[in-house]
């Protein structure tokens, strides 16, 4: 049997209880078990603070947002904007116009694409992606390539989920327009050098789209540091209510893009010969957006500000060390994406078996995990694997929680294997 091993750094055991208390659906038993949930790259679980913000919301301020002359109208226009500020300063972008809602990061890279794509690209030009990228990131600009005639090339990695910074300078020319990359990986967890790559597209005339989807939540981010064109990420993955987006773009290329679709808010003046559109972000906010979850996310954002990035990355990174020794010493285990710059993802396989049978056994045992290709199937084919078993850590989860984890493991290969 495994020992459990110390943790690899400290961690204030009354901190994470106190974070732990926040969140209502952690507390509940599932097939018996109390519930282990490391499955927060899919979707954090909520604090309670979010959930009041959505209930006061739809019972005091339920009003559409800019729009009318009323009291509750003007709630609910300043409660929405108090969020746009709130992310405004969460990844330090250099205004408010540049913070634009929409359904989550697929929406927004999807938005880039038919937007500022169609316009940018002609026949011949190309689009770079990385091999470890999510569906979301890969198949807008499948879509746009195969659209205008142009061509989507595909950074390589190495064994280690690492890019190959050399090949990706190499793949830069002159006919590279659009750079689309993850600020860090869902299925493997490694964090790219965002910085460097923007820096050397820029030299190329291209322009850079960041997926944050993974990272929001784990790393700070500040959009002027890096520099980067366009930056896409979720409230869902960051405490906040599912539904909600935010695509961050600078405000020359918001101003210059045309729009996304068509409808109320996104207009100055209509008439049936001709539109005059709004400015940017309400230009690219057609219709009645989800305020209740745009509201409800400044109290996420408000959650992660207040452990703040240095603490929480401190925690995360000590519970990924720690589950990776336990794991790595249980026979017929193998990690998946072994890259020294990580957020807290901890992918793996179980030799001989199929991951979505010891997905369902470890449910058996109430720890939920991810199973499956991770809406990254290149790079499963890279890999030369199905899928993986993907356990992926947040602020509220605890030794005790990998414990059971590499217990839980431990058993199904003896079992099984």
């Amino acid at each position: 049997m495994i020992h459990p091993l110390p943790p690899s750094a400290p961690v204030q055991n009354e901190d994470i209880q106190a974070i732990r208390a926040q969140f209502p659906t952690l507390h509940q038993t599932v097939h018996g078990k109390p519930l282990i949930y490391l499955d927060s790259a899919a979707t954090a679980q909520k604090p309670q603070a979010v959930l009041d913000a959505l209930a006061h919301y739809y019972q005091q301020d339920n009003a559409n947002v800019h729009r009318g002359a009323h009291a509750l109208a003007g709630r609910a226009t300043a409660a929405l904007e108090a969020t746009r500020e709130c992310v405004r300063q969460f990844i330090h972008a250099a205004d408010g116009a540049e913070v634009i809602f929409t359904a989550g990061a697929t929406a927004s890279i999807n938005l880039v694409a038919a937007t500022y794509g169609q316009a940018a690209l002609q026949p011949g030009d190309e689009v770079l992606i990385s091999h470890m990228e999510h569906h979301a990131n890969i198949v807008p600009w499948q879509m746009l390539c195969q659209a205008k005639g142009a061509q989507l090339k595909v950074i390589p990695i190495n064994e280690r989920g690492e890019l190959l910074l050399a090949a990706f300078s190499e793949l830069l020319t002159s006919r590279t327009k659009i750079v689309a990359i993850s600020y860090a990986s869902n299925t493997l967890g490694t964090i790219n050098p965002i910085k460097e790559m923007v820096k050397q597209a820029h030299a190329q005339g291209a322009v850079v789209v960041v997926d944050a989807a993974q990272a929001a939540a784990h790393l700070p981010i500040n959009v002027q540091e890096l520099d980067c064109d366009f930056l896409a990420f979720s409230a869902h993955k960051a405490y906040g209510p599912t539904g909600v987006g935010v695509l961050y773009g600078k405000k020359t290329l918001l101003e210059a893009m045309p729009p996304y679709q068509g409808g109320g808010e996104m207009i100055r003046e209509v008439t049936l010969a001709h539109t005059t559109y709004n400015s940017p972000p309400y230009k690219f906010e057609a219709g009645t957006p989800n305020i209740a979850g745009i509201v409800a996310w400044r109290a996420a954002l408000d959650f992660i500000t207040a452990i703040g990035f240095p603490k929480l990355q401190a925690h995360e990174d000590a519970l990924l060390t720690y589950a990776a020794d336990l794991l790595q010493r249980i026979p017929n285990v193998r990690l998946i994406g072994t890259a020294p710059n990580k957020i807290s993802v901890l992918s793996f396989v179980v030799e001989g078996m199929h991951h979505l049978d010891v997905g369902m056994l470890l449910d058996a045992h109430g720890i939920a995990v991810r199973t499956g290709h991770s809406c990254t199937q290149p790079l499963m084919d890279f890999l030369g694997i199905e899928g993986v078993i993907r356990a992926s850590l947040a602020a509220y989860n605890t030794k005790e929680d990998v414990d059971r984890l590499a217990e839980a493991v431990e058993k199904i290969v003896k079992t099984h294997c």
